[in-house]
């Protein structure tokens, strides 16, 4: 297992393979990560805990998911997961290109 600390929170790959990862994504309270969309990866979210906001485009309207819910991500789909006042706990597979992500928005001025 690999716990990553990010500005948001924290992710833990708890599976990696050359065809699957699965991780846990943990989403600080008021904290979302980077509006974006991936060339080849493709993923499905399952939200274990808190209410999930879902960004699918650049407008600033989003979606909640609660507890139990899933979403799938294919390629080119635009997406941001964020918390509102409590924390997220996603669990993710995904297909193995970890490194596949366009970043169209951050809050921390990170680059692609």
């Amino acid at each position: 297992m690999e716990k990553i600390e990010k500005p948001w929170g924290y992710e833990v790959i708890w599976a990696k393979t050359d065809k699957y990862v699965a991780k846990f994504l943990h989403i600080n309270p008021h904290s979302r990560m980077s509006l974006q969309f991936h060339k080849e990866k493709e993923e499905t979210i399952y939200v274990m805990a808190g209410e999930l906001k879902l960004q699918l485009d650049k407008s600033d309207s989003f979606q909640l998911l609660g507890p139990g819910s899933i979403h799938h991500v294919k390629p080119g789909d635009v997406h941001r997961f964020g918390a509102g006042a409590r924390p997220v706990m996603l669990c993710e597979v995904s297909t193995p290109e970890l490194d596949d992500v366009v970043r169209l928005d951050d809050d921390y001025k990170r680059t692609n």
